[in-house]
C-alpha cells in the first residue's frame, strides 16, 4: 500500500523503516527543504536518528501534495507543539479515503485536546492513534517491541495493525482512543519526575514508588477524561511508563536528570535537538486535572520546577510531606 508519514523525526523515521519492511510503499514528509535534501543524499536521518542506514526504497519530500498523492495510510508524527499547523497544511490534500493514525505522544498546549481530537476536529475524520513502549532507536534497528492500536472502529485498528505487524513489530488492537493517547502523553511527565530523582542521586526504591504512583495518577486522570481504567494496565500505560522512566535513550527523563542535578531549563532545552513533551505537557496534563477535581500531586510539582522555578528538592519534600492515604485513591 502507499504510506505517508508526515513527520522526519527519530520516531517518524522508525515507523516509515517499520512499512518499509513490510513492503509498503513509503513517503516520508519533512518541513525543512534542505534537511530532507540531506536525508535523501546520504540516507541517515543524522539529527534525529543518527547512525542507522536508511533504505533507498523510502522516499523523502518536503512537498505537501506531493507527500500524500493518492496515500492509503497517512501516519501524523510531528511533535505536539506543531501538531495543529502541520494538520492544517495538509488538509485539503490527504485523500478522502485515507486511514490516518496520530503517534504523537502529547497534548495541546493551548486547549489541552488530545492530538487525535485535534486532527479529527480539521480533517472532519476519525482517526486511530498508536503508542507503546517503543524508542523510536530500537524500532529502527529492529529490536523487538510492541505497541497499541487504537481506533473507534476495531475493523480499522485490525486494518493498520496488519500493515505495521511484523516478525520484531508486534501489534494489538483496541478500541479505547482516549486511553491508549493519554496512556503516551502523560507518561512523559511522570518521566521527567523520574529523571530528577536520578538527578538527585535517589535509588531503585524511590523512582519504583514515582512510577507506581505515578500510573496512578494517570489512571485517574485518564478515567474522569473518559478512558478505561485497564487501557493503563497494558502498553500505552504501565509499558510505555516504565521504559520512559527507566531508559537511558527517554528525552523526558534526561531532561528530569539534569534538573534534578541542578541545570536550569533554559540552558537544557537550548542543547537539546529532540523533543521531550513531557516539559511542554505537564502544564496541559496539571490544567486537566485542575478542571476534572483529579488530584495529581507528581504532576502539579513536576509542573512547578518546570514552569515555576521550584528547586528539585523541595518538590521532593512536599511529595513526600504529604498526608498518607490509602494505596487506592
Amino acid at each position: 500500500m502507499k504510506v505517508t508519514v508526515i513527520g522526519d523525526g527519530g520516531w517518524g523515521t522508525a515507523l516509515a523503516m517499520v512499512l518499509d519492511r513490510n513492503g509498503h510503499e513509503v513517503t516520508v514528509w519533512g518541513p525543512f527543504e534542505n534537511y530532507v535534501d540531506e536525508i535523501r543524499i546520504f540516507r541517515e536521518n543524522v539529527t534525529y536518528l543518527p547512525g542507522v542506514k536508511l533504505p533507498d526504497t523510502i522516499s523523502w519530500t518536503s512537498v505537501h501534495e506531493n507527500a500524500v498523492e493518492e496515500a492509503e495510510l497517512v501516519v501524523i508524527v510531528v511533535p505536539s507543539r506543531y501538531y495543529k499547523d502541520t494538520v492544517e497544511a495538509f488538509k485539503n490534500y490527504i485523500p478522502e479515503n485515507a486511514l490516518i493514525v496520530s503517534a504523537t505522544k502529547g497534548l495541546d498546549e493551548k486547549t489541552y485536546e488530545r492530538m487525535s481530537e485535534v486532527a479529527e476536529k480539521i480533517l472532519g475524520r476519525d482517526v486511530a492513534v498508536l503508542s507503546g513502549p517503543s524508542h523510536a532507536e530500537e524500532v529502527a534497528r529492529g529490536v523487538p517491541c510492541a505497541v497499541a492500536i487504537a481506533a473507534k472502529d476495531h475493523a480499522v485498528a485490525e486494518q493498520i495493525q496488519e500493515m505495521f505487524v511484523n516478525d520484531t513489530f508486534r501489534v494489538y488492537t483496541l478500541d479505547d482512543v482516549i486511553g491508549v493517547e493519554l496512556g503516551g502523553a502523560l507518561k512523559n511527565v511522570v518521566a521527567v519526575a523520574a529523571g530528577i530523582s536520578d538527578g538527585l542521586g535517589f535509588g531503585d526504591n524511590t523512582k519504583a514508588a514515582l512510577m507506581t504512583r505515578g500510573i496512578a495518577e494517570i489512571t485517574r486522570l485518564g478515567t474522569a477524561l473518559g478512558a478505561k481504567p485497564e487501557t493503563f494496565m497494558g502498553l500505552s500505560g504501565i509499558g510505555d511508563l516504565m521504559v520512559t522512566c527507566m531508559s537511558q535513550h527517554s528525552r523526558n527523563r534526561g531532561v528530569g536528570e539534569r534538573l534534578g542535578r541542578g541545570e536550569t531549563l533554559e540552558d537544557i532545552m537550548a542543547s537539546m535537538k529532540m523533543v521531550a513533551e513531557g516539559v511542554w505537557n505537564c502544564q496541559a496534563a496539571a490544567a486537566l486535572a485542575g478542571e476534572k477535581g483529579v488530584p495529581v500531586p507528581i504532576t502539579d510539582q513536576v509542573n512547578a520546577v518546570v514552569h515555576g522555578g521550584k528547586d528539585p528538592r523541595e518538590a521532593v519534600i512536599d511529595l513526600m510531606g504529604r498526608a498518607p492515604k490509602p494505596e487506592q485513591e
